[in-house]
């Protein structure tokens, strides 16, 4: 009962405005009480998905749970994280405490500056992505790696009740869906570390990059990661996204393009922000994306993008 109680404080942050969060708790003890009941009895069963479009750029498929799953959701992660965080290696950077794109970023400034001999040297990044990753987790491999460090048979049910509760893979919009993308991806991270012994080797959800002095042995690790993706996770790699450049090329990963000296945006990035802040944009649009650009060598840009936002809100 207490961790219904912890969960939902965790889940309502920042949502007590929203209609379904509102309805939620206006019966909060009899809801929280009734999910208690089910998952004792183990009557609970999930309920449907709400989908819509988002676009992050790209567009993704969004599915959304009823408050009563997401509180559950909420529950799991709290009890799974501690468990498998420690099993995840340093350089896994997606959903993670102390973590994220900024992180990632820096990290492959770093490994680039390190195996280049600050540029002295051949370095060479091979970039892959998993195609349509979320879509294609397989629920039997995945309860399989879970299974083999929760021993709990409760905690199984549930596991498995949510994970079978959407098909095909998981549903872009869960806590849970995060947490089990890790779990799920660990095991490309351990045969990469610990399997081929890559030692520069980075991960961000379904992206990552290999990096190394010379490209015959990147093609060569390419091949043994194909391999075992297709025959452990029943994944494949994206065609057109498995890319292999020269550090001083420019390095393009989690959004901004690495050269030896400087990083820049994307280009599709700077014109998509040039034409949100042109249609008009709130304050906190401003300083989220001015956050966005702090971390590329982008003055002018930021410059550009702060007088845009001053001459709309003079205009209007």
């Amino acid at each position: 009962m207490e961790g219904l109680f912890s969960a939902w404080s965790e889940f309502k942050h920042g949502k007590q405005k929203k209609k379904d969060v509102v309805e939620f708790e206006y019966k909060l003890e009899e809801n929280i009480f009734q999910l208690h009941r089910e998952l004792k009895e183990k009557t609970y069963k999930h309920g449907p998905y709400k989908s819509f479009w988002i676009h992050d750029p790209k567009q993704r498929h969004i599915h959304k749970a009823l408050v009563r799953d997401r509180v559950i959701h909420h529950a799991l992660f709290s009890v799974l994280n501690p468990i498998f965080e420690p099993t995840f290696i340093y350089d896994s950077y997606s959903c993670r405490e102390n973590k994220g794109t900024h992180k990632g970023v820096n990290k492959l400034r770093d490994v680039l500056r390190k195996v280049s001999k600050n540029n002295y040297k051949d370095c060479f990044v091979l970039k892959c992505d998993v195609r349509k990753f979320f879509a294609s987790v397989n629920h039997e491999i995945l309860i399989s790696i879970i299974a083999k460090r929760i021993k709990d048979g409760d905690a199984m049910w549930l596991i498995k009740e949510i994970v079978e509760s959407f098909s095909p893979g998981l549903p872009i919009g869960n806590l849970t869906s995060q947490i089990f993308a890790n779990i799920y991806l660990n095991e490309l991270d351990q045969f990469i570390k610990n399997g081929l012994r890559i030692p520069f080797y980075l991960r961000y959800s379904d992206d990552f990059a290999l990096v190394d002095n010379s490209k015959e042995q990147l093609w060569g690790w390419l091949s043994d990661i194909r391999k075992f993706l297709s025959e452990r996770l029943k994944l494949e790699l994206h065609p057109k996204k498995v890319i292999l450049c020269k550090y001083h090329q420019g390095m393009d990963f989690l959004g901004y393009i690495q050269f030896p000296n400087h990083r820049t945006l994307r280009q599709k990035t700077k014109r998509r922000i040039l034409n949100r802040v042109n249609l008009g944009i709130s304050e906190k649009s401003l300083q989220s994306y001015l956050g966005v650009l702090s971390h590329a060598n982008s003055y002018e840009l930021s410059e550009k993008i702060k007088n845009l936002f001053w001459l709309n809100r003079h205009e209007k």
